[in-house]
């Protein structure tokens, strides 16, 4: 049973600096539990309760140890549960024997939850540091360090921002500050929700009630104004989904019938924008059989028709891209390679050789593309592509519409998740790409091998799919739309500011509770 204690409560302190086994335990089983908050479960009311009860758990003790190892545990539960399916690509498609494949999952898993730990450890840090009472401190505190540990998850190492809380919420009423504040803000304000969970247990409960409910009516009603309006008239696009099974796709005996399957679906019918999967065409160019880009570059040029294709393109012998290409009815062409490649699969870092090598990963080294590319024009609209796990990192995508010297109309993501098997990694991915929508104003066409080929519109909403696991073709007409959300201008920068404002004033709270205390005796 929670026991009460009034808001002017510094640290209600336990025994120990260390939690006990069970603790860890449960603050894992807890992180892990997030899972059912996402996508394709959608539970995330979930994702209030268990936060709640982590910041309850970390506020019972002002040790700093203590509330490290609670969240190292907490966060390598979130971590391994999240990306789980990570599994399949080792072991069933990269041939990492299936123990390596599991410690590997581990492993990631142990240096995830270290962003957990930051966020536990920091904040009881300040806690002790500037003498925080409990609302402060699990009002302000907490959310703003839970958030920097996700924005840090984000970019250190390359960055691994997958399962971000603010995720789960693209359908809820805080999806509405996506235009402002962006995914790792709405993390924020989650864990803001959280804390005004804890503050039930405290004298402070018509604040946190209050808060709560302001919140939740905030983003409602963010979610009535429109960002971005109607530019030019609506394209024709039809997307691509050939689902080729991943242990064909670099089979050279399979080769000829991929080749023949995308270029039968490019050709089968015209449209503005036609466009298929990340590495639809698995080779190079010079690979392929005479005349195949040819025939594609006449079609197009007959049908007035843009054939999109994600295909890997060689500059030296040792320099190639994961790139998307594009063949137009005027005879132009386009090309875009992928900036952010994912460690292991695209890139081999510093020292990790050896582990890349116990696995069969096709074309495993790609060189990086620029990081600000332009978009290439369709009729009256500007569609930029973004290749499968590029549209994780939200902060890149603004930053091209924001450098580009005509922003994007639409958004193109090309994936193949078919190295994850049938997992959870589809329906996630496709929440991601809903939350690039929020932030941004525009919708996103996906275009993938196996799942989730859809249709999102400005505001987050799938406006249309087809199955999964199937091969098939979705056609439909999609308005571009144009001008600059805060997101787009200012990234991550606003999201941070506001932290950095929350903190001070967390920090002033300590100062006037110290005041209070020192006039009382």
């Amino acid at each position: 049973m929670l026991r009460r204690r009034p808001a002017s409560t510094p640290v209600p302190v336990v025994r120990g600096a260390h939690p006990s086994l069970r603790e860890l335990v449960v603050a894992g089983l807890a992180g892990g539990a997030s899972l059912f908050s996402f996508e394709p479960f959608g539970w995330w009311p979930l994702q209030f309760l268990l936060l709640a009860y982590f910041f309850y758990r970390v506020g019972l003790g002002n040790h700093v140890k203590r509330a490290t190892l609670l969240g190292w545990a907490f966060g390598f539960g979130w971590s391994v549960a999240g990306m789980h399916w990570l599994y399949i690509a080792l072991n069933r498609f990269g041939g990492l024997p299936a123990i390596l494949s599991a410690i590997a999952i581990c492993l990631l898993g142990l240096y995830m939850g270290l962003f957990g730990a930051f966020a536990a450890g920091s904040a009881t840090w300040l806690r002790r540091r500037w003498s925080l009472p409990l609302v402060s401190f699990v009002l302000l505190v907490l959310p703003v360090t839970w958030g920097v540990s996700e924005w840090m998850r984000g970019w250190v190492f390359t960055g691994f921002p997958w399962a971000s809380s603010g995720y789960a919420h693209n359908v809820a009423p805080l999806g509405g500050f996506a235009p402002l504040i962006g995914v790792y803000g709405i993390g924020v304000l989650v864990a803001v929700c959280a804390g005004c969970l804890v503050m039930l247990t405290q004298r402070a409960r018509p604040l946190a009630i209050g808060l709560f409910c302001a919140l939740l009516a905030c983003g409602y009603g963010l979610r009535q104004i429109d960002w971005t309006h109607p530019s030019g008239a609506p394209i024709s696009v039809r997307l691509l989904q050939g689902d080729i099974p991943q242990d064909e796709k670099f089979s050279n005996e399979h080769l000829q019938k991929i080749l023949d399957r995308y270029q039968q679906l490019l050709t089968a019918q015209p449209a503005d924008l036609v466009a298929a999967p990340e590495t639809a065409i698995p080779v190079f160019p010079h690979q392929l059989p005479s005349g195949y880009l040819a025939h594609l570059g006449d079609y197009a040029k007959q049908s007035g028709s843009h054939l999109v294709f994600g295909i890997p393109l060689m500059d030296s012998a040792t320099d190639y891209a994961n790139s998307v290409a594009s063949l137009g009815p005027q005879g132009e062409s386009f090309r875009y390679d992928k900036h952010h490649l994912v460690p292991f699969g695209e890139f081999i870092p510093t020292g990790f050789r050896w582990f890349t090598d116990l696995m069969h990963i096709p074309l495993g080294d790609f060189t990086r593309g620029a990081a600000v590319q332009q978009p290439f024009k369709v009729k009256d609209q500007l569609v930029l592509p973004n290749v499968c796990y590029e549209d994780v990192f939200g902060e890149e995508i603004a930053a091209q519409l924001r450098g580009a010297a005509q922003p994007a109309t639409l958004l193109l993501n090309v994936s193949n998740l078919a190295w994850y098997g049938e997992s959870v990694a589809i329906p996630q991915h496709l929440q991601i790409s809903r939350m690039r929508s929020l932030e941004t104003g525009r919708p996103m066409l996906r275009a993938t091998n196996n799942g989730a080929t859809a249709i999102i519109d400005g505001k987050g909403n799938v406006a249309q799919t087809i199955p999964y696991f199937r091969q098939g073709v979705l056609a439909a007409k999609v308005q571009g739309m144009a001008g600059m959300t805060p997101y787009i201008r200012f990234g991550n920068y606003a999201f941070l500011l506001l932290g950095a404002l929350a903190l001070l004033g967390a920090w002033f709270s300590g100062r006037n509770y110290l005041k209070k205390k020192a006039n009382a005796e």
